[in-house]
């Protein structure tokens, strides 16, 4: 099969030009610049002029709740949600039922998505405060990573034992795994919390979600994962950014760049502000802060200190957003809305076109070493987005793809639609026409020493 991309802005590698891509079977074979019209014949012409077309954005952290939590979500709608949103790989985390923290739980994650997933899969292998001699059997070509949740979570995987923490790291670094972690400091948001409960009952009011999940739990955790990576030249990404002080962890000179920050669309977006009209439809761990934490995080994403954008994509029933600090479930479905959100603040002047390509698409490629993927290259898989500006849409319930059936952006109208999504070559989005017998792959990582 042959088809041909024609006319759109090429958005890759840092430039932006009009130029055409050719695409045989699952790879892009040709890459042309100019108003030039490739000959031959092609079994699927797309016009893409007045479009921009950008590498299928990889989503370094999503929550697709299967098994065993799948009346919020599961496999085949999370990414459905994801194709129709410009995401065309993913790497879903480990705390599902069962965790994700066996060989055994592993692979069967693996054949779920095989079945089911309509893009590009992987999974992070979770971390335990008792699980570290089996990191040595596992094959590094098929997980990003190791996650370790180093505070307070959903799901019940906090590792708090130093040993244990040591362990992962040193292992971790062994295989050139990289550590991937969610930093909070368990001790201080208990604390935080005892403290708000005597001032404000049993259930706090939502706009104290972020100072119980405070600025300071972060800090306090995040310190203590640098300080292993370097005792033992672990290759860290922190994972859900969320203060300004912690941006001055990356790029230490020592640390030869094996510490690396990712900013997901929550803390990009909100700001604890927010509370007041968003409610708990925001609330997720780690909170959302202040207006300058976000502001910080912004000015971040373009000086280099933030390495990767994410969603950590994390559906909820409806119903179990309802309610404060101590009751509502912490989490938000937002892989459908990271491109287009992202292209807002295009629009705005907080970052280029070119450099959200890169946090979205190249970043994440080079950072957990993705075998051809990530970028518009010949030979490379045909993971390809095309976007429109200038077609709004308003968010609704009948267009949410997530099992969940809600967004905190219900009711928010955007310029830019995704038109176009191709998976390996294959056409799954189509002007709103969705292909649901096609599936994705299994993500394959280069050598990573």
């Amino acid at each position: 099969m042959r088809k041909l991309i024609q006319g759109g802005t090429i958005v890759n590698e840092g430039r932006s030009f009009i130029g055409s891509l050719v695409i045989e079977d699952d790879c892009v074979i040709e890459i042309i610049e100019g108003n030039e019209v490739p000959r031959g014949m092609f079994d699927e012409i797309v016009n893409a002029t007045g479009c921009f077309v950008l590498p299928g954005v990889i989503d370094d952290h999503v929550h697709f709740r299967e098994p065993g939590l799948t009346e919020k979500a599961d496999i085949e709608s999370e990414s459905r949600a994801a194709a129709y949103g410009g995401v065309t790989s993913y790497f879903e985390m480990p705390n599902t039922n069962p965790q994700t923290t066996t060989l055994e739980a592993l692979q069967d994650k693996w054949e779920r998505a095989s079945r089911t997933s309509h893009v590009n899969y992987s999974f992070f292998i979770g971390a335990t405060n008792a699980n570290s001699k089996l990191f040595p059997q596992l094959d590094i070509h098929t997980i990003p990573g190791i996650k370790l949740f180093m505070g307070a979570s959903t799901g019940n995987m906090l590792v708090d034992r130093r040993e244990a923490l040591e362990d992962t790291f040193r292992t971790a670094s062994a295989l050139s795994l990289p550590v991937m972690t969610h930093c909070e400091d368990s001790g201080i948001i208990n604390e935080n919390m005892r403290v708000a409960k005597e001032h404000f009952g049993d259930d706090p009011d939502i706009t104290h979600h972020w100072e119980i999940r405070s600025a300071e739990a972060c800090w306090a955790s995040s310190q203590l994962a640098v300080e292993l990576a370097r005792k033992y030249k672990t290759q860290l990404h922190i994972a859900h950014i969320t203060t300004a002080k912690e941006l001055s962890l990356a790029n230490q000179t020592e640390d030869e760049g094996r510490i690396t920050l990712e900013a997901v669309i929550a803390h990009i977006a909100f700001s604890n502000e927010d509370y007041l009209t968003k409610k708990a439809l925001i609330k997720c761990n780690p909170s959302v802060k202040t207006v300058a934490d976000r502001d910080a995080i912004r000015q971040a994403l373009t000086d280099g200190r933030i390495t990767v954008i994410g969603t950590d994509h994390a559906p909820h029933l409806l119903t179990q957003k309802q309610g404060g600090c101590t009751k509502a479930a912490s989490g938000m479905p937002m892989i459908q809305f990271s491109l287009v959100t992202m292209l807002e603040l295009v629009d705005k002047g907080v970052l280029t076109i070119e450099r959200m390509v890169d946090l979205m698409s190249h970043a994440p490629a080079r950072l957990f070493h993705v075998d051809q993927r990530g970028f518009l290259r010949k030979g490379y898989k045909a993971d390809i987005t095309i976007v429109s500006p200038n077609q709004p849409w308003t968010v609704d319930e009948d267009c949410i793809q997530s099992k969940c059936k809600w967004s905190p952006m219900m009711g928010h109208t955007y310029q830019w639609r995704v038109l176009h999504t191709f998976c390996n070559g294959q056409h799954l989005l189509n002007n709103g026409k969705f292909d649901d017998t096609l599936r994705g792959e299994k993500i394959t990582f280069r050598n990573k020493d």
